[in-house]
């Protein structure tokens, strides 16, 4: 693996860390679940590129394995969704979806913990979850992070859409642009990762951050500069 590649994710860690200061920033000034699922997210995000970190600096590990499948392909992009519909549902509706995700993470995450490893595959400094003894584990990391795209990717989607035709709210609509492809961008470089090509999710990981931090940015700058604003402009912010 290229050596800036294979370092990339240390900058990915620092990025998503300063992204979760500013969103718990925010959800202490103005409240709001999506808030704090969202820099939840973040941390979550940061844990999987710091177990990815210290798989290059220093080598592969169990526990740095298994803390970046739980983190990464489980924990990846489900919070930031999670998030998301508490923005587009019901209080009620949201509720309900997260004691399901939490239940179905959960379950995933004991047979991630109890699974055992082909020693036999493991390269040095490469990340791969080919190396899972029982390879259906490899199956909850689809369905949940189908779970994130419908709502992550979707949601934003259809924001960017209800947003483009206003055009005093158009920058939200660039903004939810912006993080509907960055979210979508990890998800093409975990599929890569199936296939043993880590160093792709690393790149996508690393762009994929950006441009939903760049995103949400956009979204808020309007309510950063003083910008009366209604409850729905806000949403996001």
């Amino acid at each position: 693996m290229n050596e800036l590649i294979a370092h990339l994710p240390i900058a990915t860690t620092v990025v998503a860390l300063v992204f979760c200061a500013q969103l718990l920033g925010r959800f202490r000034q103005r409240g709001g679940l999506h808030l704090l699922w969202w820099a939840t997210g973040m941390l979550t995000y940061a844990a999987g590129t710091v177990a990815e970190s210290l798989v290059t600096l220093i080598g592969w590990h169990e526990t740095l394995f298994r803390l970046w499948y739980i983190t990464g392909a489980l924990l990846g992009g489900a919070p930031l969704a999670q998030g998301t519909v508490y923005l587009l549902l019901s209080r009620r509706t949201a509720n309900a979806l997260s004691v399901i995700l939490l239940v179905v993470v959960g379950v995933a995450t004991l047979c991630a913990l109890s699974a055992p490893i082909q020693y036999q595959l493991v390269e040095t400094h490469r990340l791969t979850g080919q190396v899972w003894g029982w390879p259906w584990v490899r199956m909850f990391s689809p369905v949940i992070n189908t779970y994130a795209f419908l709502f992550l990717v979707g949601g934003a989607a259809a924001s960017a859409v209800r947003y483009w035709d206003q055009p005093r709210r158009r920058h939200r609509a660039v903004g939810n642009i912006l993080i509907a492809v960055g979210a979508l961008l990890p998800g093409i470089g975990g599929t890569y990762t199936r296939f043993g090509h880590t160093e792709v999710l690393y790149v996508t990981e690393f762009l994929g951050l950006l441009l939903i931090f760049l995103g949400y940015r956009v979204i808020v700058a309007d309510a950063e500069t003083g910008r009366i604003l209604s409850v729905e402009d806000t949403a996001l912010s």
